[in-house]
């Protein structure tokens, strides 16, 4: 290797003979990694089946000690200098904890390099938490607050007798005036000026009694006062020195671009809806590589991305799976890096129902079944009007209300309720909303089930840092439940009958592709599985009681897939 060529610099064993170099950079949120890519990926590959010199548990090996955590790798295939074809390597976050490993790219900022400044900070302000912990254990601390807290429990249970007392006289005394009758024998007036004493007496009482608490409270509260006070201090000192660590880390998290301009990563998210790095921002393979070629003068002509291991709980990662970048993370960072490279058209701005027509399946003067065609939207996008809703506007132009009941996924087939008329339309939103109206897919999984039936509860949420991406999270998620069926068993795949209970974004989608769900993606699937011609997803039938008639409709389009 000639001795200016940089150390991370992997030439190809495999040939490359033939295979283009001068097309556009991929546009890194949505694509199919170029041949020359995929060769690269393959001998990193090779070279993590050999793991030499890692001692990082992937989970590919049952023997194998230690936590385990899948990584997402990548390589950028470059051009250097002297118009040699390489490429270069890179993981995602630490390697068996470490940031330098040999052949692959180092990080953008090493944070754990021994004398730099963070490891440092992190020093000082895990003495904080040691100097709070401490306090916080300290034996006459703890007593003192298990005193307060018996003191503040037992003031509520005597006070709250006393109001319930107060109160119940309070009520006799009152139907004790309701009752005075004129007697001879009673003096009215005297009783009455009893009722008020009484009366003084016990709120009296109940003032003293409120005082004796707070007076016990004022004493604690002096007592613990001084540790308290130490405490949040320390807490404070603590949050002051921790955002002083994170903008320098902001300040030295700096990225490089084709055109020689800097930014760092806290100016670059200036701009964003959250204003700031969500957390390992700048830490995925992407920016990596890219940050290395500029550094060193080489130019990125391709890139792919792949998962090594086994898939984390919450998410759906398959090994050896290529995916692209994440939006949420690398989005804002690939759009300054990328500057001054020529990337292939984003596809998602490409308007995917040009040529496509909707098929009517059933039509009445209040309503229609169409059968929306796969990659068609439903409602109109954020770059992309031509949809369902704007089509129906178009061709029933006099149609009162919104015409569009609900939603399919851009990418999935089937039957869509349109209403023509505003009373239609919320009498069909109340029946999806009481859950009357029944919905069934028809889906071609990549596998073969064991079972013939069954259900899937995985409560979803969305993954904030790769939107539209959702998540399986017991904490935060909402329930989500589907009933399954198979049809068919074939060359290895299974066409099933998916039954959703309720309605989450990309519910069914996970619910087959999850390892706690059918561990069997959707044929198709480019965001959960891989891609294919088309997401292999079709609303086949819906039955509900038509608006007007009340008569029972059961819709149903089989797949053509």
């Amino acid at each position: 290797m000639n001795p200016s060529t940089p150390a991370c610099f992997n030439e190809f064993k495999s040939s490359i003979k033939g295979l283009p170099t001068d097309q556009p950079f991929d546009y890194p949120f949505y694509y199919t990694p170029s041949k020359l890519a995929q060769i690269a990926a393959e001998e990193l590959q090779e070279l993590l089946r050999k793991e030499d010199g890692l001692s990082h548990n992937f989970g590919l090996d049952r023997d194998k000690d230690g936590l385990i955590i899948g990584k997402m790798f990548g390589v950028l295939v470059v051009k250097n200098t002297d118009g040699k074809i390489g490429y270069l390597m890179a993981f995602s976050g630490k390697l068996a904890g470490k940031n330098h490993h040999p052949n692959f790219v180092p990080p953008v900022y090493d944070m754990l390099e021994e004398d730099g400044f963070f490891l440092k900070e992190i020093e000082q302000l895990n003495e904080f938490n040691r100097k709070i912990k401490l306090l916080e254990k300290n034996a006459t601390y703890v007593s003192l607050l298990k005193q307060q807290e018996q003191q503040l429990s037992d003031s509520h249970e005597v006070l709250t007798d006393i109001r319930n007392k107060i109160s119940i006289a309070k009520a006799a005394r009152k139907t004790i005036r309701q009752n005075l009758i004129q007697e001879e024998e009673i003096d009215q007036n005297t009783l009455l000026e009893s009722l008020r004493k009484e009366s003084i007496a016990e709120q009296s009482y109940y003032k003293n009694q409120r005082a004796h608490w707070k007076l016990q409270q004022d004493k604690l509260e002096i007592e613990i006062a001084p540790m308290l006070n130490e405490i949040n201090s320390l807490k404070l000192d603590r949050k002051n020195q921790s955002s002083e660590l994170q903008q320098q880390l902001f300040d030295n998290y700096i990225f490089l671009n084709n055109l020689g301009k800097q930014k760092n990563i806290g100016e670059i998210f200036s701009d964003t809806y959250t204003q700031k790095p969500p957390s390992a921002a700048g830490e995925c393979a992407a920016p990596k590589l890219l940050q290395y070629a500029f550094l060193h003068g080489l130019h990125p002509i391709t890139i792919a991305e792949f998962w090594w291991g086994q898939s984390p709980k919450s998410e759906i990662r398959v090994h050896g799976q290529y995916y692209p970048a994440c939006r949420g993370k690398c989005g804002p960072i690939l759009a300054h890096m990328l500057e001054g490279i020529e990337v292939a058209e984003n596809p998602m701005l490409q308007n995917p129902g040009e040529g496509k027509t909707l098929e009517i399946v059933y039509q009445d003067e209040y309503l229609l079944v169409i059968n929306k065609p796969a990659e068609f939207l439903a409602v109109p996008g954020i770059h992309i009007k031509d949809s369902v809703a704007e089509r129906m506007k178009m061709q029933f132009p006099n149609a009162s209300g919104p015409l569009v009941v609900h939603r399919l996924d851009m990418s999935t087939s089937g039957l869509m309720l349109i209403a023509l008329t505003s009373d239609v339309y919320i009498n069909l939103q109340k029946q999806f909303i009481d859950r009357k109206i029944q919905k069934e897919y028809e889906a071609l999984l990549d596998g073969t089930l064991s079972q013939d039936k069954g259900q899937i509860k995985l409560p979803l949420r969305l993954d904030i840092d790769d939107r539209p991406r959702q998540l399986v999270c017991f904490k935060h998620g909402k329930s989500a439940l589907t009933h399954w069926e198979v049809i068919e068993r074939k060359d290895g795949r299974t066409r099933v009958i998916f039954k959703p209970i309720t309605g989450r974004t990309h519910q069914l989608r996970v619910h087959a592709a999850h390892s706690l769900g059918l561990n069997a993606p959707i044929i198709g699937d480019d965001l959960y599985g891989k891609i294919d011609n088309r997401l292999h997803l079709h609303a086949a039938r819906i039955i509900f009681s038509h608006p007007v008639s009340k008569e029972i409709m059961d819709i149903k389009l089989k797949a053509t897939f």
